[in-house]
C-alpha cells in the first residue's frame, strides 16, 4: 500500500469513527472540525471529497442537506481497517467514554455508557427468561436497559432487520462518575472472574486494555468461556470482569462515588482491596487501591451459554440515563 493510498484509508477511518459516534447525520464542516481535534486538517471541501468516494463505496449514505450517515458497511469497515491503528485502542475507547459520561447523582440524570446487544426476535423470550436471572441475581452493573426493534435506533445504531436491540449499562460508568470527582482510574484488564461460594475467588483469564484491539468481554463470549448461569445457581462459575485502579488518597471520595452510584441503581463494584494489597490474585502498584468491576455484558453472557445467538458492540455508545427502564418492567 502505497503512502498516499494509506493516507486516505486513515482519513477515511477518521471520518468513519466520527460518522460512527453519532446517532444524527453529521455535515462537512462538523466532520472538519472534529478532525482537527484529532490532528487531521481537512477542509470542508476537502471532507465533502472523501465523502463522495465512501458514498460509492457503501460506507455512508447521504441525508439530504443534513449530511452523511454511517452504513451497516461502513460500521464493518471501521472495525475491520488499519489493525496496526487499532492497538492500545479499547484503552482509548474507555478513556473516551468515560470522559462523555455526564451522569449527575444528585439530579438522577445525564448520559450513561452502555453496551450494544442484537438478539434474533425469534429467541427474545427465552432471552429474558435467562438473563432475569442473572439481572436478579445482581450479577451486572445495572438492572437499566433499553430495547430498540427493527429499524429504530439504539444508542446511536440501527437495529437490524429481525433482530431486537438490548442496551446494557458499561462498567465504564464508574470510570466516568470518578473522573467527574477527580478521581482518576487506570483500567488495566478485562478478565474472566472465578466464583466460588458466591464470592470472587481468582481471575483466571486476563487480557490488557493498552495491547488490544478488541474488547475483552466480546472475546469470552464469543469463546464460551464463561458459565455466568452456573454461578447464578449453584454460587460457582466464571463471570466477565474487569480490573482497575485508583490512588489510594482518592478512596474516601471513590467509596461515596460508589455509594451514590447505587442509590440510582448503578453499580457493579465487586471487590474495593487495600492500599498496595494485590486483589484476587492480581498485584496492585504501589500506593494504589485495586478494584473489581463486574461485566456489563454478563446476563448477555448467559444468554449465549444457553444457546441463543448474539452479536455485540461492547462499550460502544452513550444513552440518556432517563431513557433507560428496569428489565423486570419488561
Amino acid at each position: 500500500m502505497g503512502f498516499e493510498t494509506q493516507d486516505v484509508e486513515r482519513k477515511t477511518v477518521a471520518i468513519l469513527r466520527i460518522l460512527g459516534q453519532s446517532s444524527e447525520p453529521v455535515g462537512a464542516r462538523v466532520i472538519s472540525h472534529k478532525l482537527r481535534r484529532h490532528g487531521i486538517e481537512l477542509t470542508e471541501r476537502a471532507v465533502r471529497y472523501h465523502l463522495k468516494l465512501m458514498d460509492e463505496r457503501g460506507f455512508t449514505e447521504s441525508v439530504g442537506r443534513d449530511g452523511r450517515l454511517i452504513t451497516q458497511l461502513g460500521l464493518e469497515e471501521l472495525e475491520s481497517a488499519l489493525v496496526s491503528d487499532k492497538v492500545g485502542f479499547v484503552a482509548s475507547k474507555i478513556e473516551l467514554l468515560a470522559y462523555q459520561t455526564e451522569f449527575h447523582l444528585h439530579k438522577r440524570q445525564g448520559k450513561v455508557p452502555v453496551n450494544i446487544s442484537f438478539f434474533p426476535e425469534r429467541q427474545l423470550k427465552k432471552a429474558i427468561e435467562v438473563m432475569k436471572a442473572v439481572f436478579q441475581a445482581g450479577i451486572c452493573v445495572s438492572e437499566l436497559i433499553a430495547i430498540g426493534r427493527h429499524g429504530e435506533r439504539l444508542g446511536g445504531m440501527i437495529v437490524p432487520q429481525g433482530k431486537i436491540g438490548l442496551a446494557t449499562v458499561c462498567s465504564i460508568m464508574i470510570n466516568g462518575a470518578l473522573l467527574k470527582a477527580g478521581v482518576p482510574m487506570d483500567s488495566k484488564f478485562g478478565g474472566i472472574l472465578q466464583i466460588k461460594n458466591n464470592k470472587p475467588l481468582r481471575f483466571v483469564e486476563l487480557i490488557q486494555y493498552s495491547g488490544s484491539s478488541l474488547d475483552p468481554s466480546e472475546i469470552y463470549i464469543t469463546s464460551r468461556m464463561t458459565s455466568v448461569g452456573q454461578v447464578v445457581r449453584e454460587g460457582q462459575g466464571r463471570i466477565l470482569a474487569n480490573f482497575r485502579e485508583i490512588p489510594a488518597m482518592c478512596q474516601p471520595v471513590a467509596e461515596k462515588v460508589i455509594a451514590g452510584l447505587k442509590k440510582a441503581h448503578l453499580g457493579g463494584v465487586l471487590v474495593m482491596g487495600e492500599v498496595s494489597k494485590s486483589v484476587c490474585g492480581v498485584p496492585v502498584e504501589v500506593n494504589k487501591v485495586g478494584m473489581i468491576l463486574t461485566g456489563g455484558l454478563n446476563p448477555v453472557a448467559a444468554a449465549v451459554e444457553s444457546g441463543i445467538e448474539v452479536e455485540n458492540r461492547a462499550m460502544t455508545a452513550i444513552m440518556e440515563y432517563e431513557d433507560l427502564i428496569r428489565f423486570s418492567d419488561l
